[in-house]
């Protein structure tokens, strides 16, 4: 635990701290009371000061300047946790270097998020290059697999598609209320989930007054909700008009005739600090900027179907603030320490 190996204000580093999920990583470091980000790395930005790529955190970096992508960085900064905040696929070649210099890893891509090293040729198109790390790397969602989160050195956060369907979906399969097959999984994203480098698909021009369904049958993030929730699913996910958020709508049969999914939720959730379970609509307007997820469900008598929604910011809950909060978990820290529980309104 942390106060067995380090005492004082933890050295950190970010990897991939120019894109979106790095600049909220960066953000959110400025309230925690315990961390130090004392390396930024971002090759596009390579050179630059943080301040000029994101003048809304020139107060806190007025001096920061980002370097190479690379273990060199983190060996000269003397660093004690890590965040992998880069593309998929690219955190295996530096984790495998990582693990002997730093006391704990959060890697917010899929990298090590997948337990089965076959499955990545199939979802992600490659084979996996370190999958002898697979079994030691736990699975960031804190309100399902906490206990494998205390003490973790290498830890896989886990997207916000997954954590949006998961947190609706795996307390109803655990608990028996729903059958674990032919769940529906419909989700939408705000343009910012995309990464920040341009695409002809997230376009303003494209994105704007437009809404459409993509990874049809055979999204990446599939085998992941698979694995968090017990269940066999098809899940469908939708590009949005907005900066941020994620709205999830999951569907499944009852196993019993008359079932209460919204007692499950609240229960499994009582004492979550971060979750919020009410009869309300969620709505990722509620959510923008923290880290937190709300969520509600229903049993439909007429159709014989059980429906859960949950909504996040996809930046916070779902990327950056998820990844805080496990490396809270690892390091020893209360959990809730750097969070915001509070959204943006308006």
């Amino acid at each position: 635990m942390y106060d067995e190996w380090v005492s004082g204000t933890i050295r950190t580093a970010i990897l991939g701290a120019s894109g979106y999920t790095g600049a909220e990583l960066l953000r959110l470091c400025v309230g925690h009371p315990e961390l130090e980000v004392v390396a930024a790395t971002g090759d596009s930005q390579s050179g630059s000061l943080v301040a000029d790529a994101y003048p809304s955190l020139a107060a806190a970096y007025p001096d920061l300047r980002y370097g190479p992508t690379g273990i060199d960085a983190v060996l000269a900064a003397e660093t004690e946790l890590v965040f992998c905040a880069l593309p998929h696929g690219a955190s295996q070649a530096f984790v495998p270097q990582l693990r002997d210099h730093v006391k704990v890893i959060v890697d917010l891509a899929a990298d090590f998020r997948l337990k089965d090293a076959a499955l990545y040729p199939e979802w992600y198109g490659a084979a996996h290059r370190c999958p002898e790390l697979l079994a030691d790397a736990a699975f960031g969602i804190p309100e399902l697999f906490r206990d494998q989160l205390r003490g973790a050195s290498l830890v896989a956060a886990a997207g916000c598609y997954v954590t949006a369907a998961s947190l609706a979906l795996a307390p109803l399969v655990r608990s028996g209320l729903v059958a674990p097959t032919g769940v529906v999984v419909d989700a939408a994203s705000g343009v910012s989930g995309a990464g920040k480098g341009l695409k002809a698909t997230t376009h303003f021009n494209t994105v704007d007054e437009d809404f459409s369904a993509y990874g049809l049958l055979h999204h990446r993030h599939t085998p992941e909700i698979e694995q968090a929730t017990g269940a066999q699913v098809i899940f469908t996910p939708h590009l949005a008009p907005m900066n941020r958020g994620i709205l999830a709508t999951v569907y499944a049969r009852p196993t019993q005739a008359d079932p209460d999914p919204l007692a499950v939720l609240a229960e499994a959730y009582a004492d979550e600090p971060f979750i919020v379970v009410s009869e309300r609509s969620p709505s990722t307007k509620a959510t923008l900027g923290s880290n937190c997820a709300h969520l509600t469900a229903r049993f439909d008598r007429r159709t014989g179907w059980v429906l859960a929604i949950c909504a996040l910011d996809n930046l916070t809950k779902g990327a950056s603030g998820q990844a805080l909060q496990c490396a809270n978990l690892a390091l020893g820290f209360p959990e809730t320490t750097g969070l915001p529980l509070v959204g943006l309104y308006p």
